[in-house]
């Protein structure tokens, strides 16, 4: 990926701006937000294929290949910058890019974790430069851990893996550090990939809840830049005490937004040049009400000043991540990544350009992203069978789920050797099998639901398999309904499909346009409430089981793991 313009387009670009040759397109009458100058223009905006190459009082020379657009009466501002997705939460990079762009959000920094755990770097990379081919702006960060404990962790992740991304110029930065605590106990080897990223001149992303101050210092040494995980204003001061990039969350699972913004104007924490916006890879029905447009929508209602929410979504970003030549500012130079809106307490643009194409036009969506060949990404090819011996329950302790993504371990009281479990409790079977089918975990986890019959997942953080239920019979035929599908999500009782989402893109993820997937979303999350689900965000409860990243207690490919205490309190099961 080379984001530089070949050398006959730059001397295209300059016959634009000499008057020797007419742009593709002219926004004239344009009220602007400049960047820079935080203040409000009119001009005439001039774009050349996927270039601004010029704005201001001039207008260029016009031929009849020229489109003229007058924009008097509308706003225009940057396109908005998500600097932190994860862009597999059942969608799939390119579904929710184009979902996303429609209400303004034109550019990604994504996580790598699942192109990275699922691919050789070549085939991943292969992926990102079909994306980067699209009329959208992504950019990546590569991890240094797999936020869970991996069979063969070392295996995965060398150097050579992590330098590899590190090397390419659409990865801006590194991280997310949710193994931070390894990196404090003297491992030298993330050390060493935080030095790397920062020879690169790229940024370290901290993963940092309920940090304490001193932790705060001590991991900035170590070389994180920014943080996205303060969940109040004095966490936010804290965190801008210490010289960090403070990122406001507001997700599926951490709607933290509002009390935030709150908190920092009843403060007068007056930064808000300092601040960038997420929401953090939420699940897909959540994106209902919007992405950075919801963010921007909830700044201005808190009362931040509008030039300081649109910048927040902007500028700010780009300005952190060293990308200003590229985004974020409306001035010769950069791509034409443009959001025109009606008013300024709306930032749903009725117009979206991104590099150069017109996306959405008076309200209406006038251009799809064009669709990209996920056929590299391996399929989920269950070729195995289970039996019997799989479902033997006799864990003396299971996970509690004190909410969504919380587990803590308890004592179990019920009898496991039934091939049912009551209703009147909340304790369900639990295992996670092994894709290849080699290993298994069996538990217990209570706070689940208390009426999920059959239950089977290939969305996960490994992509290994998730089951849960009352019915071991159940819970059979929903993996079996699970291989048939080669991947996705199912929910099944008294032998029938009740509901599914497939993820026919290597089990993970979906190949439907957001919208429709939305729906499959909502039917499954009602379906599973009906049943006794009664936690924030069932899907994010399936990521994270595994996540030790969180405490206390998580069923691992090694086997339940204690956090706190760093060790395997059972292993797994050979099959």
């Amino acid at each position: 990926m080379n984001p530089l313009w070949k050398n006959t387009e730059i001397r295209e670009q300059l016959k634009v701006v000499t008057k020797e040759i007419a742009p593709d397109l002219v926004l004239t009458n344009a009220y602007y937000l400049h960047s820079i100058f935080k203040k409000w223009m009119t001009g005439n905006i001039w774009i050349k294929d996927d270039r601004i190459v010029y704005a201001g009082q001039e207008m260029p020379k016009i031929d009849s290949s020229t489109d003229i657009v007058n924009l008097t009466g509308k706003f225009v501002v940057p396109g908005y910058i998500e600097p932190h997705v994860h862009p597999y939460q059942l969608y799939n990079p390119q579904t929710f890019a184009d979902y996303s762009a429609q209400r303004g959000t034109t550019s990604f920094l994504s996580d790598n974790l699942t192109l990275f755990l699922a691919l050789e770097n070549e085939k991943a990379f292969s992926l990102l430069d079909q994306l980067n081919q699209l009329p959208f702006s992504f950019y990546w960060w590569t991890r240094f851990d797999s936020q869970t404990e991996l069979n063969e962790e070392d295996q995965l992740f060398t150097t050579k893996a992590v330098g590899e991304w590190l090397d390419r110029p659409d990865v801006l930065l590194g991280g997310e550090l949710t193994g931070w605590p390894k990196l404090l106990a003297g491992d030298d080897q993330m050390l060493y990939w935080i030095q790397q990223a920062k020879m690169g001149l790229k940024k370290i992303e901290g993963h940092f809840p309920g940090a304490s101050e001193k932790t705060l210092a001590r991991m900035r040494l170590l070389g994180a830049d920014g943080d996205h995980e303060a969940m109040t204003a004095e966490e936010v001061e804290m965190r801008l005490l210490h010289g960090y990039g403070v990122t406001l969350r507001h997700s599926s699972i951490r709607p933290d937004l509002p009390n935030l913004l709150k908190g920092i104007i009843e403060k007068d924490i007056n930064v808000f040049d300092k601040l960038m916006m997420t929401t953090d890879g939420s699940t897909p029905s959540f994106h209902v009400d919007g992405i950075m447009d919801l963010c921007i929508k909830i700044a201005l209602e808190a009362g931040v000043p509008a030039i300081d929410a649109y910048l927040m979504a902007s500028y700010n970003v780009a300005r952190y991540y060293n990308v200003t030549s590229l985004h974020g500012v409306i001035a010769t130079g950069r791509y034409a990544n443009l959001n025109i809106l009606d008013t300024l307490d709306n930032p749903v643009p009725s117009g979206v350009i991104s590099k150069g194409v017109w996306l959405k036009k008076d309200g209406d969506k006038v251009q799809s992203l064009p669709g990209i060949d996920w056929s590299t990404m391996p399929d989920l090819a269950l070729d195995f069978e289970l039996t019997e011996d799989d479902f033997q329950f006799s864990m003396p302790f299971g996970l509690e789920m004190v909410n969504d993504v919380i587990t803590k371990p308890y004592s179990v009281s019920v009898d496991t050797h039934n091939g049912n479990l009551s209703t009147d409790h909340e304790e369900s079977f639990l295992m996670l099998l092994d894709k290849h089918g080699k290993w298994r975990v069996n538990t217990l986890i209570k706070g689940f639901a208390s009426n999920v019959s059959g239950f089977a997942s290939s969305y996960s953080n490994t992509g290994d398999i998730i089951l849960i239920g009352k019915s071991r019979k159940d819970m059979w035929e929903a993996f079996n309904q699970l291989k048939l599908m080669k991947g996705g999500i199912v929910l099944v009782e008294n032998g029938e499909t009740v509901c599914s989402v497939p993820l026919p893109i290597g089990g993970a993820m979906s190949d439907l346009p957001m919208e429709q997937l939305i729906e499959q979303e909502l039917t499954l999350k009602a379906a599973l409430k009906e049943r006794g689900y009664t936690k924030g965000d069932a899907v994010y409860t399936l990521l994270f089981l595994q996540a030790t990243h969180l405490p206390y207690i998580r069923v691992t490919q090694k086997g339940i793991y204690d956090v706190m205490n760093k060790k395997t309190l059972f292993p797994a099961f050979m099959r």
